[in-house]
């Protein structure tokens, strides 16, 4: 298994300076961001995809450091209810699809999107309750008029160009958890998986763990995202866990993420690690930094020291088992 950061956290620096701290600090590969929610700092899609010397000398500054690209990532949200914003996320990623063709990247992670109540909507929304029955009615109405048709089609799109789609389980979303992850992929193409974040299926009170090996036992896995989260306990007795209040309020907040290891010990990012390889991935956890609470550079090299312990001693007790 190999350990990587999606590039997006260090979007303040020139994508020569981001491999070069990539490297130095002994990771394997590296995320790369094309647009959408992430931007895409250090990927000009459009000038890759028209000029082949200047797509080589990209792809070779990656190569020449010893690391490879694990995914593409244009997360975004293709099924939002306002015309131009979803074509405009569509785009990005159907050429993020063509850039990775290029590049022999057989990951693009996105989100699965979310649309409105109806084709009069002009903003999202995301059912969290089947009652009254006017939810049910809209996601109903949401599955089988937007999610199903669009994304069979983006699947086969992106199965043309030997790609796959990896969707992060994301609140928000239409694909949220075990369940919708499986149902999208039973629905439109097997080339439609996850890009594992247990992040965001700790705070929704599930196990991560659970959910890893069921998605590992249906090759549902092609990426996985190394981020924690913290529960408070207190905040969440008073207020449960649906907090929309602002990451910056970590006094209050129901849960806040943290950088791996400050949310979780190393119990269970060993059983982790040694389910990943259980179910047979043999990837990039691709490390993702949005701690609040500390800089850029403290919580990602707490997280690369953390995560190189814990891959060291897993691989040494499989070895010692073997």
């Amino acid at each position: 298994m190999k350990l990587g950061v999606f590039l997006a956290a260090f979007g303040n620096q020139t994508f020569d300076k981001a491999l070069d701290y990539a490297q130095a600090s002994g990771l394997d590969a590296v995320e790369v961001g094309t647009g959408n929610y992430p931007g895409d700092p250090h990927c000009p899609v459009d000038v890759l995809l028209k000029n082949k010397s200047k797509l080589a000398t990209w792809k070779a500054k990656v190569a020449d450091r010893g690391l490879e690209i694990s995914a593409l990532s244009c997360h975004g949200n293709s099924l939002h209810p306002n015309k131009a914003f979803a074509k405009k996320n569509h785009d990005t990623r159907r050429k993020s699809i063509l850039l990775a063709e290029k590049l022999g990247v057989k990951t693009v992670v996105d989100f699965s999107g979310c649309p409105g109540d109806s084709d009069k909507a002009i903003k999202p929304n995301w059912v969290t309750c089947p009652w009254p029955p006017d939810f049910s009615e809209i996601l109903e109405w949401q599955w089988e008029k937007k999610v199903i048709p669009y994304w069979k089609a983006e699947a086969k799109f992106a199965a043309n160009h030997g790609v796959n789609l990896a969707f992060e389980m994301h609140p928000g979303f239409v694909v949220y958890n075990t369940e919708t992850m499986l149902r999208l992929r039973k629905e439109c193409g097997k080339n439609i998986g996850a890009n594992f974040d247990p992040s965001h299926l700790f705070w929704q009170g599930m196990d991560p763990l659970m959910s890893l090996k069921v998605l590992g036992m249906n090759k549902a896995l092609f990426h996985v995202h190394g981020k924690d989260c913290r529960v408070d306990p207190q905040n969440t007795a008073l207020n449960g866990v649906l907090d929309t209040k602002h990451y910056g309020d970590e006094l209050n907040r129901s849960w806040i993420f943290r950088t791996i290891g400050y949310g979780h010990g190393a119990e269970f990012w060993t059983d982790f690690v040694s389910i990943l390889r259980t179910v047979g991935y043999d990837g990039v956890i691709s490390i993702e930094h949005e701690d609040s609470l500390m800089s850029q550079n403290e919580g990602f090299q707490k997280a690369v020291s953390f995560l190189k312990t814990i891959l060291l001693t897993e691989k040494l007790g499989a070895m010692w088992w073997a």
